[in-house]
């Protein structure tokens, strides 16, 4: 039991790490304090914090699996809404992502942010993540409130904000992430709490 449960841990550390989870790169914790402080300071529950990884990764396998190259997409799932993001070619497609996230066990809510268009390239797909580290930065800096509450996915310059806020904590991440360098547009994907 306890040799799973380490186990179930490494799997979520590694998982965050691939995901770029900030607040342990930037505290310097320990890898296994680390992902307990992430899941302390998380709204979601440790239960929770780990099915959403899962569905992230159930998502992309089974996208992957169905289509391969035809499509980019970024799968990001936050207390079981998930956010689809990158771009396929054709609308057909696009619904076609649609409804294998939406067969995945426990998916509640899907954000399709799927643009129909050609694949980003590699220079467009490293600015939008210098965009999203400049985002994280800066609602560090701030300490308006935790950034583990907020995820942040940028796709051509477009930062999508998902997560579990208080209004206010929303209105300031999205004024902070509107107001940095390179940001075209901000669309939020929140579930509020008041």
């Amino acid at each position: 039991m306890q040799n799973t449960f380490i186990k179930l841990i490494l799997w979520v550390l590694v998982l965050c790490f691939l995901a770029g989870c900030v607040p342990v790169i930037l505290t310097g914790v320990g890898v296994g304090a680390g992902a307990g402080a992430l899941m302390v300071e998380d709204r979601r529950s440790s239960g929770m914090y780990i099915e959403d990884e899962g569905i992230e990764l159930k998502t992309s396998r089974r996208i992957g699996e169905r289509l391969g190259e035809r499509v980019h997409v970024n799968v990001t799932s936050f207390n079981r809404n998930v956010l689809l993001t990158g771009e396929a070619p054709d609308e057909s497609t696009r619904r076609e992502v649609e409804k294998l996230a939406m067969s995945i066990e426990n998916v509640q809510n899907i954000s399709n942010e799927i643009i129909v268009g050609p694949k980003s390239s590699l220079s467009s797909r490293s600015n939008d993540s210098l965009i999203t580290s400049k985002v994280k930065a800066r609602f560090i800096n701030n300490r308006v409130f935790q950034v583990n509450h907020i995820k942040v996915v940028t796709e051509n310059g477009v930062v999508y904000l998902i997560g579990l806020v208080k209004h206010k904590e929303g209105e300031t991440a999205t004024r902070i992430a509107s107001t940095t360098e390179s940001v075209k547009k901000v669309v939020k994907v929140f579930e509020y709490l008041d």
